[in-house]
Order: structure tokens, then sequence, then C-alpha cells
């Protein structure tokens, strides 16, 4: 991809200056950065320790991940310590382009920085995809609108299905898959019926930040279809970029940090995670007499036992007095990952189809801007 610099309109320069995150109005102290950058790293191994050493020097935390095809993650902290660690990320090879997008936060929306490797940065699982050689086209988001209101375009949200349920684009094709890995099959089990006219359609996909449309259009194309395109910088940009009342999005931007959401302008939103299934809450769940802080929401209330409900309660307990100390009580932190690692999938699923009933219910969570 010769002209990918050329592209990409978004990126600051290496000068460690940060100046389109420095300018908040609400005055909010915590810069977060989310970003990407497909290129080939011959030894992404070795690129791990000096990256973690510097992030955790300047107090940035967050999760960055390193495979052999490049880099992707989204950090947060002080402005000199991110443009710190944008300065170094950019200084590696063939990465002095990389996408960045950057919001604002109260506080740190993570409780510790991590560093991984990985096989994929973004896991599609299908061999020889390479965003690097073929891609589809970038449609800027002052440009997407105009797409979008074409007849003739067919709009997918190539994002995970509870990630569609608190938000997408009006008239977008949601193809309900619970990972990113499930994408190539949807798109060949309804490869007919994409092509049901005769013709080969024009495909335009979205995701939060890019990345997962990177590889999906190169998917897509390597599939043999030409006409594909996928909006630059992902939902992310498109809301720091459109004003509410010309955009076409519709409810709130799932983020993988503990703001949950934001919305136009990148503004934290309104939803909140339930610390027992991770399932996004709305202030709707909230009110329900099945919702408790820490322990249950109406997602997965039915599923729990007494024991389960006490463990909630206990951790909830506490998170909180750790909080009332002016600490992080990271164990509550970890027990969520490994209560979500034993939950059987048949019941994330359960719970994520009833969050979208809700939330698509005359009287649920108003996904309208």
């Amino acid at each position: 991809m010769t002209d990918r610099a050329a592209r990409t309109t978004d990126a600051v320069t290496a000068n460690p200056t940060l100046p389109a995150a420095q300018q908040d109005p609400a005055g909010r102290p915590v810069c977060v950065a989310a970003l990407y950058r497909f290129t080939h790293f011959e030894d992404p191994a070795a690129l791990r320790a000096p990256l973690l050493d510097l992030c955790t020097a300047h107090g940035v935390k967050g999760i960055l991940l390193l495979a052999t095809e490049g880099l992707n993650g989204t950090i947060a902290g002080p402005d000199d310590g991110i443009a710190a660690v944008l300065a170094h990320i950019r200084s590696l090879p063939n990465c002095a382009q990389t996408e960045v997008k950057f919001s604002r936060a109260d506080t740190l929306p993570f409780l510790r920085m991590k560093v991984r490797l990985k096989k994929e940065i973004v896991s599609m699982g299908v061999e020889g995809i390479d965003p690097n050689r073929s891609v589809g086209t970038y449609v800027p988001p002052e440009a997407w609108n105009d797409l979008l209101r074409d007849p003739d375009t067919i709009l997918i949200d190539t994002r995970n299905d509870y990630e569609v349920a608190v938000g997408t684009f009006e008239g977008a094709m949601d193809p309900r898959t619970r990972t990113f890995r499930e994408f190539p099959q949807w798109f060949r089990d309804n490869r007919d019926t994409l092509l049901a006219n005769g013709t080969k359609p024009r495909i335009a996909m979205f995701c939060t930040g890019g990345i997962r449309c990177e590889k999906a259009t190169a998917f897509v194309k390597a599939e043999g279809l030409d006409e594909v395109y996928h909006l630059q910088g992902g939902i992310l940009k498109y809301l720091e970029t459109i004003p509410q009342e010309q955009s076409l999005w519709r409810g709130e931007c799932f983020v993988f940090d503990q703001r949950v959401t934001v919305g136009h302008g990148l503004e934290p939103g309104t939803l909140e995670l339930c610390h027992a299934c991770r399932t996004p809450v709305s202030p709707q769940d909230k009110a329900s007499p099945l919702f408790e802080t820490g322990v249950s929401c109406p997602a997965c209330h039915d599923q729990l036992d007494t024991t389960g409900r006490m463990r909630h309660a206990e951790r909830e307990r506490q998170t909180r007095l750790a909080a009332q100390r002016g600490e992080a009580h990271l164990g509550a932190d970890m027990a969520a990952a490994r209560s979500r690692k034993r939950q059987q999938r048949e019941h994330e699923l359960r719970h994520q189809h009833a969050l979208r009933h809700r939330m698509n219910a005359p009287d649920g969570h108003d996904t309208t801007d």
C-alpha cells in the first residue's frame, strides 16, 4: 500500500506535542490515544520491553499489541507521557504515519499497562490477508454520509454484536458476530445474498477505529469483490469530525476501556459495564429491580446462583473500600476477567441478545441522537 501515508489524514507528526489532544474546553487531564499501524516487524519481541518501560516511566496505562504485522492498542495518561510514547512508536520501522485518534477523560480508564505479543494485532484467523498489499478505498468522514445515502451501497458493521447493540450507523447491516474471527465465515455464508441481483455491489464497512476494516476490506477484496470502501479513522474519527446535527450515527460507540462508550465529540457516554457479566448497562437497566451495582444486571441476574452473587457483592465491597483509600482495586479487575473466561459461550450470547432486544423495544434504551 504505497500511498498509505498520503491517505492518513488524522495522524499527528513525530513531534512530541499533542495540539489536538490538548484542545479540551472541559479541562479533562487524561489524554486517551487509540492507534494502530500495519507494518512488518522482524522481531516484535525485541520491541516489547523498551515500549513497556517507556510507558511505565511516563505514567501511561492501557494495552498495546505487537505482532509481525504491526501494532495496535489504546493508551492513556498525561499529555507529555502520551507524546513521549507516540514519538517512540513513530521511530519504529515504517511507523512515522501511525494512525492516532485522541479523546479525553477525567480519570485514567485503565488500571495497568500491558504490552502483549500476538500472532495478529486484530484476530481474523485467515492466512495471507495483508492490508499492506491490498485494502479497500478509504473514505474520509466528510464524504461518508454521501456514500451511505447512495441506494447502491451495502453498509456492513464489522464489530461484535454487543458493540452494535449500543450504537451503529443508520441502515447498517449487523452480521451478529460474537468475535471478529467469525466475520469471514459470515461473509462467505451470505455472499450469494449480497450478490443476489447479479452484480457486484458497492460494499462499505466500518469499525471503531479503522483497524478491523483494514482486514475486512482486504479479505473481501481477496474474495473477488473490487468496489469496497471503509471509513477512514473509524467511528471515533467520524464522531470527532461530523457535527451531531449532520450525523447518521445512532446511539453511542462502545470502547474497550472503563469509559464503556463515547458519543459525538468523543464525549463520555451514558452506559456503564456490569461488573458481573461485562454487558453494557443503560440508565434504564440500572432502574431495573434486577440491577445491583457490582453484582448483577438484567442480562445476567437469572444466570447467577447465591454463591455467585455473594462473590460479586464481596468484590464490589472491596472495590469501594479501595476507592475510599484512594487505591485501585486490581483484584476486582482480575476477578472479572476470570469470571468472563468461566462463563459459557451460550450464556454470553444469550446476554447479548437480551440486551439487543431491550434496546430495540419501544420502552428500551433510546438509541436515537
